[in-house]
């Protein structure tokens, strides 16, 4: 976690104790949801980031020159909403594949749609039609799970078949 993620959730649960000894159940119970959510977001986009850069590493062990960076604060938009949160850089060549995972900071950022728990774009430079949205939703167990979002189609889970799919499309030379 950053230095920020650490004071908000030291920050979170001193408000939810006070809330607590204050007799505000209802505060307590909504502080509660959101540091439980805030942890599943974060699970769920280190996951997320984690798993490209492991493959990307694998590439590169088996003779590619892909090249990677990871900024964290990225500000990103979706939809008429603002996601904070980390932007993952893979370069070959001229090729660029961005993935990009965050969530609402602030109120005026807006909210994630679709009832995700935070959302992204895994997008490919010059190749729109391998770009896809991602919503992160809590599955039935409780784990955080990414789906791609497409118009008018059945979300579907990403997995980790998907993500070396996108890798496969990054390292085409065609």
């Amino acid at each position: 976690m950053s230095e920020l993620d650490d004071a908000w959730a030291v920050a979170l649960a001193e408000a939810e104790q006070k809330a607590r000894l204050a007799g505000r159940g209802d505060i307590a119970a909504y502080l509660s949801l959101r540091n439980s959510n805030d942890l599943l977001r974060k699970a769920g986009v280190d996951w997320l980031v984690t798993s490209f850069t492991t493959l990307a590493g694998e590439a590169n062990r088996r003779g590619s020159s892909l090249t990677i960076s990871n900024q964290e604060g990225h500000r990103f938009h979706v939809g008429s909403s603002t996601m904070v949160g980390h932007l993952l850089t893979i370069t070959n060549g001229v090729r660029t594949l961005f993935i990009e995972a965050g969530w609402p900071r602030a109120p005026q950022d807006g909210v994630v749609r679709g009832g995700g728990l935070a959302c992204g774009n895994i997008r490919h430079l010059g190749v729109r039609k391998a770009s896809e949205e991602i919503l992160l939703l809590k599955s039935k167990t409780g784990t955080p799970v990414w789906v791609g979002v497409k118009k008018h189609e059945q979300r579907m889970p990403l997995h980790e078949a998907n993500i070396r799919q996108h890798l496969v499309v990054l390292l085409d030379a065609k």
